[in-house]
């Protein structure tokens, strides 16, 4: 993208099941100038990780099995040093019922699938500042 300063070192975490999507962020999230990069398959995975790998921000899928994007965003709120971490909810959810949802549990942003990097990229920045 041009014009663009490269993004502090911050690192984010990508949760889905589909492993061709988080093929498909991480690629956009490189071109967008974002290298630290942690995957996870779905939220448990994610827990586990975080445990070990702090984030900056986490990229999530709202629709995976065994813990959906808002049971892991619970979870996340349920632990002192996750919390706060900002988190974007990615889905194919575009009812206006969900969107209030994902709000009221607590999303920082919610992106509809399918998106562009332009998009992406306002959500960070949104985001981040």
């Amino acid at each position: 993208m041009e014009g663009l300063e490269k993004p502090k070192n911050i690192r984010i975490m990508i949760v889905d099941d589909f492993a061709g999507m988080r093929t498909i962020l991480k690629h956009t999230l490189h071109l967008l100038g974002y290298d630290r990069i942690v995957e996870a398959r779905g939220g448990q995975d994610a827990l586990l990780k975080l445990k070990n790998e702090p984030c900056n921000l986490i990229i999530s899928d709202w629709s995976m099995p065994n813990m959906t994007g808002l049971e892991f965003l619970s979870a996340l709120k349920e632990d002192p040093q996750l919390k706060k971490v900002p988190f974007l909810m990615i889905t194919a959810k575009s009812e206006r019922a969900n969107v209030i949802e994902a709000a009221h549990a607590g999303v920082t942003h919610y992106m509809i699938k399918p998106f562009s990097a332009e998009a992406l990229q306002k959500k960070l920045e949104a985001i981040l500042g």
